[in-house]
């Protein structure tokens, strides 16, 4: 095995013990702060979120990534991004706080407009430590990313956002938690990976530098609109209590997802920028990556699909019941979502990233159409959009992420028959352990009786006949 096979493995086996961890705290935290809080206050909260989002990715232009996509780096490109990461930051910060009130009156909701103004100071914080972040992951060193990650989010949400939510403090809770996490974790990469705070403003590589930070900018914001489209509808036509109850679905729903992804993705980026011109290795990376998520994602995420309104009962209550309907449709996406971030490294390294935003923007026009004519109707409508949306992005940057490594749909589908196999397998087990309980209208019990049919019928199928699984999917689980 090559050092940087091995530097990538390692990456990814830290990876994956310090996202389990992380995962654990935030269902802990997210279960506890939605019991405490309900859907008006996550409401509240989530308006502001999405407001703060928008900045943060303003703010971080790209410098920080173009860090990770360069074949050696020296102290002149790491000054440079930095010098402008806090330039753009600032602006982005200021911004957002002179446009608080505007967002505020956009949604109807004025409790959102101290939130915004606070988490202001985030796009600074986030874009000035942004090249420390890049450095790590291009590193690979992610047992450090990790750690750092989990510590910060339990101080900011089981040591303070919990507490504050039980003493009455509402979405001002999620507030100190939030920007309590995002403060630490930024320390930690800095202080991990630190460099020299010397501005620089201009160098002989500035207008590559600049080039690959127009990109990612451009491609942030289209990002942006298509994962923010529903919130801003349901802000806007709906209510408070509706942006509540959505986006605790959201979050529910991908979680998983953005855990893996914060993991995986620069993983890959940063080893496929080692690889751009081996295209061949690079293909074969992704098509096992591709047929992993087929048949050992899918296969989950249905499972959690089924399972949703009982999850959702048992973990948030009555109050929160709608969110069980769209919980359901967003899991069934979410390995959409998830080809999706781990086909745009591919763009990126075999030099097509312009390809990520050119190809998503009749997307993103087809999504707002959809969502301001069918969003009104109430959150299913809108969770459906979303999904289908996600399919759709994930379809079209895959084709030509598989065109780039001189791939092709039909290599997968040996793959995606064994994870549609799998996953009707799980559906059927998990409906008939519901049927068999459902008399008792116990949500603990119907989850107890689903989760252990479905894992006995499906482990029993697996190691029956391993071969179901295919030669990639037992590849990468060894």
């Amino acid at each position: 095995m090559s050092n940087l096979a091995k530097a990538s493995v390692s990456a990814v086996k830290w990876s994956t013990v310090t996202t389990l961890g992380r995962f654990g705290m935030q269902l802990v935290a997210q279960v506890v702060l939605a019991r405490l809080l309900g859907p008006e206050n996550y409401g509240v909260f989530g308006i502001g979120l999405v407001a703060y989002t928008f900045c943060t990715f303003i703010a971080n232009f790209g410098f920080g990534w173009s860090l990770q996509q360069r074949a050696s780096v020296n102290e002149a490109d790491i000054r440079f991004a930095f010098t402008w990461q806090v330039i753009i930051g600032s602006i982005g910060m200021l911004a957002l706080y002179l446009l608080a009130p505007v967002c505020a009156e956009y949604f109807h909701e004025p409790r959102s407009q101290h939130i915004i103004e606070w988490l202001s100071l985030g796009c600074l914080i986030t874009a000035a430590t942004s090249p420390s972040s890049s450095l790590l992951q291009r590193d690979l060193n992610f047992r450090k990313v990790g750690l750092i990650q989990v510590g910060s989010y339990a101080i900011g949400y089981l040591a303070i956002g919990i507490p504050l939510a039980f003493l009455g403090f509402g979405a001002n809770a999620l507030l100190a938690a939030w920007m309590t996490q995002m403060t630490l974790a930024s320390i930690g990469v800095f202080a991990s990976r630190p460099h020299s705070l010397k501005p620089l403003f201009w160098y002989a590589d500035a207008p590559s530098a600049f080039g690959t930070g127009s990109t990612v900018f451009v491609t942030n914001i289209v990002n942006w609109f298509l994962n923010n489209l529903d919130r801003i509808v349901i802000g806007r036509l709906l209510s408070t209590q509706a942006v509540g109850l959505y986006t605790a679905g959201y979050n529910l729903a991908t979680m998983p997802n953005a855990l893996l992804l914060s993991s995986l993705q620069p993983a890959f980026l940063s080893a496929g920028a080692r690889l751009q011109s081996d295209h061949g290795r690079l293909g074969q990376a992704y098509i096992r990556i591709l047929a992993t998520i087929a048949v050992l994602v899918l296969p989950f995420f249905v499972f959690l699909s089924m399972i949703a309104p009982d999850l959702i009962r048992f973990l948030y209550g009555k109050e929160w019941a709608e969110t069980g309907w769209v919980l359901s449709i967003l899991f069934i996406a979410m390995p959409a979502y998830v080809a999706w971030g781990l086909s745009t490294p591919i763009l990126w390294n075999t030099g097509r990233k312009h390809y990520e935003s050119l190809l998503q923007f009749p997307v993103l026009l087809l999504g707002a159409g959809a969502f301001y004519y069918f969003a009104a109707n109430g959150l299913r409508y809108a969770a459906t959009i979303a999904a289908a949306l996600l399919f759709l992005r994930a379809a079209v940057i895959m084709y030509f992420a598989l065109r780039a490594v001189a791939c092709n749909f039909f290599m997968l589908m040996p793959s995606l028959a064994r994870g549609c196999a799998l996953s009707l397998l799980t559906a059927a087990s998990a409906y008939l352990a519901q049927q068999l309980v459902a008399t008792y209208e116990i949500a603990f019990l119907s989850l107890a009786a689903s989760g252990l049919l479905t894992l006995i019928v499906v482990a029993g199928t697996v190691l029956l006949k391993p071969s179901i699984l295919g030669e990639h999917a037992r590849e990468m689980l060894l």
